[in-house]
């Protein structure tokens, strides 16, 4: 092994490398290639970028040495040859857009500064609403009812309650106003301030302003000299194979295609197709640089699937490799984890969705997605039979999440439904559940509605991205006019750090928005392939790493590609800790609900549709099918009757088709005014399944049937009834 010099001292320490990197971003383009080139030629791969988390370097044998010698050799003539032709920027222009950013960035804490002081006055003007309607005036109802119950109390333990819940109450509502108090005395103190606030916030959000387009015009005079490079393919397939060299490292390079004539073929066939190489670097990149894994499952796949070769399953095929190339875990059901398959089988997962959309259970946006978007949901750690199940409880459960004209809430609504805040019956999760079975029958806090409402999701083709905030878990997914945070605050203070890059939601957004323009949006990847060629630290807002000069150009053409994009508010930041029920009528019917009769059989049998109800009271919802005829979801409280006609008087067993995602649920049900009786429905993890026979007597004619969900229930969603003559 050769004696550590001055690279081998850099990269085994990282202040080390933070000075190097800083040393070489003052040096032109060409001598920064020199040096890494020399660095190359000391020690092939040591040099090139290794990713986050990256697996244990493998063993090479003699020939995989020389392969690897062979890949950094390649790398070191691409950056050579590269350096010189990338345009040279004067140091004049270079040194105006420094300045212009290092102006912005004193702007930007500025305008936070005055804005802050904003916000607490705003939030003290709330506190006083909120100490005067919710607190006392809670305390106030509460003080109410407490001696509403003082007077009715018919024993010393009722009354004993009462007395302390009235003691209780009086002793909030001094509380309240003594909060109330403080409350106001420190709205007095900002109020007197208030002027100069308005005048500061003000004066610093035109200064930022002004910075912002000081350094927008610095940025564009400087993108303009190098656009006539980025806008040129001619370079394509140097730049391509060196990121790609870049990415994967000479060493893995090397080891993949040690393992045997077909593997070496197959690098070699990647290689040498420029298109192929082009839109896999346009879609991200194959995950953690395994671009031998990846080439291998894209052959499979297309050896599985003619229909994978071209359109959009050729996209997804492309998309569940590079998001595969470095295997995903899957997610067991815990009672069968000894025998299931430690990983996704990323074949197996592009034929689940293949056959998913030709069944027609995507969502009608799949087919015209891209392929970076495609990695969005193939991703999904479930196993395949767990994402059917997904789509039919949905589909049969709460149809109307899937007919949702709001993109922004269309299936993952169903965590605002049904998905209860709180962890205090996780402890009664099932072993024989999937985890996101057992989410949406005993709920959880912020994490476990997040990990849901991802998979409900990519269930359905939706592209999702993992949010983290302070405290705080929720999600984002796209929609067609951009994509948009659930359950938490915007991108502004989001991040993800569990994918190969972590990155903050404001660098995702302007990524999202930049790809929409899909005709300029090859220059910000050109510079970065550049920047990669040349081996430059790259931009990332989430760690603060401001990047090499390309890397930095590429961020300021994203920046302007995102500049004209709207980017749509959070939703449901108010319900991000907290339980909502939703229940909305379906929009689009496929029949007529007068079209629902009820049908009386030869044998005597009776078939009632839900729908078909006299007097319905409570909280419920009639919705359309999937498949035909119509449902009512219903919650607990919910009454209503039924008017049949029986030919002859005797008993009948009465069963009704259900779906539920809760365990717990009681009907209570009785015919023509006899006691009632209450019957519990069964647990059917959102599929239809048929209650227990409840026996009730008819008369001969008309009979009214009484059908009602106790009050402490949960949602139940019911298809139709049907009465069997008794044997």
């Amino acid at each position: 092994m050769p004696k550590k010099g001055i690279f081998f001292g850099i990269f085994d320490n990282g202040d080390y490398v933070r000075t190097f990197y800083a040393i070489m971003n003052t040096l032109s383009i060409p001598n920064r290639a020199f040096i890494l080139s020399t660095a190359l030629l000391i020690s092939p791969g040591l040099i090139l970028a290794k990713p986050k988390n990256q697996a244990q370097q493998p063993t090479l044998s003699e020939a995989g040495k020389k392969l690897e010698a062979e890949y950094a050799a390649l790398y070191t003539s691409l950056q050579k040859e590269i350096s010189e032709k990338a345009p040279k920027i004067s140091d004049q222009k270079q040194a105006a857009l420094q300045s212009a950013r290092e102006s912005l960035k004193v702007a930007q804490q500025k305008a936070d500064a005055a804005a802050k002081f904003v916000g607490e006055l705003s939030t003290a003007k709330a506190l006083i609403g909120h100490a005067k309607n919710k607190w006392i005036g809670g305390a106030d109802q509460g003080i109410a009812k407490a001696n509403q119950d003082l007077k009715n109390a018919k024993t010393p333990e009722q009354k004993a309650a009462a007395e302390k819940s009235l003691a209780d109450w009086q002793e909030n509502r001094r509380q309240g106003e003594a909060a109330l108090k403080e409350r106001e005395a420190n709205l007095a103190r900002l109020s007197k301030q208030e002027a100069e606030i308005t005048k500061n916030h003000q004066s610093a959000q035109a200064a930022l302003a002004k910075a912002k387009a000081d350094e927008r015009n610095a940025a564009n005079a400087l993108i303009a000299e190098i656009n006539p490079f980025l806008a040129s393919d001619k370079l394509d397939d140097k730049l391509l194979k060196a990121a790609i060299i870049h990415h994967g490292t000479p060493q893995r390079l090397a080891a993949y295609a040690d393992k045997g004539v077909q593997e070496k073929a197959l690098l070699g066939k990647l290689f040498s197709d420029t298109a192929l190489m082009r839109e896999i670097l346009l879609s991200g990149g194959a995950s953690f640089g395994e671009y031998g894994n990846a080439i291998e499952i894209y052959t499979a796949i297309q050896k599985a699937s003619d229909k994978a070769k071209s359109g959009h399953f050729q996209r997804l095929a492309l998309a569940t490799s590079l998001e595969h190339a470095r295997p995903i875990p899957q997610s067991s059901i815990p009672a069968f984890a000894t025998g299931a398959p430690a990983t996704i089988n990323p074949v197996k997962r592009y034929l689940h969705y293949e056959k998913a959309f030709l069944d027609g259970e995507l969502d009608p946006a799949f087919k015209d997605l891209k392929t970076w978007e495609y990695r969005h949901f193939v991703n999904c750690d479930a196993p395949d039979e767990i994402l059917t199940w997904g789509r039919q409880m949905l589909r049969t459960y709460r149809p109307d999440h899937i007919y949702n004209a709001d993109y922004g809430w269309r299936y993952v609504m169903s965590v605002r439904t049904e998905v209860p805040y709180g962890s205090q019956n996780v402890h009664l999760d099932l072993t024989t559940n999937h985890q996101y079975q057992n989410i949406m029958m005993n709920g959880g806090v912020c994490g476990r509605r997040a990990f849901y409402g991802r998979f409900i999701l990519r269930s359905f083709g939706i592209p999702t991205w993992g949010v983290t905030q302070k405290a705080h878990a929720a999600l984002s997914h796209w929609t067609p006019k951009g994509w948009v945070v659930n359950l938490g605050a915007g991108y502004h203070s989001s991040w993800w750090d569990k994918d190969e890059v972590s990155m903050s939601g404001n660098q995702f957004l302007q990524e999202t928005q930049a790809r929409a323009h899909t005709e300029h949006f090859i220059k910000v990847q050109r510079a970065i392939w550049v920047s990669r060629a040349l081996n430059e630290q790259q931009y990332n807002d989430r760690r603060g790493i401001a990047g090499g000069f390309w890397s930095k150009l590429a961020n300021d053409i994203s920046a302007h590609l995102a500049s004209t994009a709207v980017t749509l508010g959070p939703l449901g930041q108010e319900l991000g800790e907290a339980n909502e029920s939703q229940d909305k009528k379906i929009g689009k019917n496929k029949v007529s609900i007068t079209d629902q009769k009820i049908t009386v059989n030869p044998d005597g049998s009776i078939e009632i549709p839900a729908v078909v109800t006299t007097k319905p009271t409570g909280k419920f919802s009639v919705m359309a099918s999937i498949d035909e005829g119509f449902q009512i979801h219903a919650l607990g409280g919910f009454g209503t009757q039924y008017e049949i006609t029986s030919a002859k008087a005797g008993k009948y067993e009465l069963t009704a088709k259900v779906a539920t995602v809760q365990n717990g649920q009681v009907f209570r049900i009785s015919a023509n005014a006899t006691q009632a009786n209450e019957t519990p429905v069964p647990y059917t993890k959102g599929l239809w399944q048929a209650t227990e026979p409840v026996v009730i007597e008819l008369t001969e004619g008309r009979n009214i049937i009484n059908f009602a969900l106790t009050p402490e229930s949960r949602g139940v969603t019911i298809k139709s009834l049907s009465l069997t003559p008794a044997k």
